[in-house]
């Protein structure tokens, strides 16, 4: 198990890579983790999602709406002893309106204790 910030941003990069991002939670996130995006997502009235398992609900809302074509996964950016930053591209396709878009967004996560603690997102709106 992962256990030094580096070790654990280099886990998360290898999850997404792969696509396997909710094994990823369950390996590295904190059960209280948050989740902070740049604004309101849809059905929430808030930018912050608490909770492990409330960050994987997320994860599960994406995949229902959004079919992912391809993309990149740039990082991690190291930031001190328990952050770091990684860089998503995508191309995805809204499956309800068939919009198809690319999309590119910077997230920092934050590191304690040996698990993710916060991850906060940045994008164009």
């Amino acid at each position: 198990m992962p256990s030094t910030t580096r070790e654990i941003a280099d886990k998360l990069v290898q999850y997404c890579r792969t696509g396997d991002t909710i094994t990823g939670l369950n390996d590295l996130y904190a059960a209280d983790a948050v989740s902070v995006e740049a604004a309101p997502q849809p059905g929430s009235d808030g930018v912050e999602t608490s909770g492990r398992d409330g960050i994987i609900g997320k994860h599960q809302w994406w995949d229902e709406n959004f079919e992912v074509h391809g993309g990149e996964v740039d990082g991690p950016y190291m930031h001190g002893d328990d952050r770091f930053g990684v860089i998503f591209e995508m191309d995805v396709t809204h499956k309800a309106s068939g919009e198809r878009s690319a999309m590119k967004e910077f997230g920092v996560y934050t590191v304690k204790n040996g698990k993710i603690v916060r991850e906060e997102f940045f994008y164009t709106m």
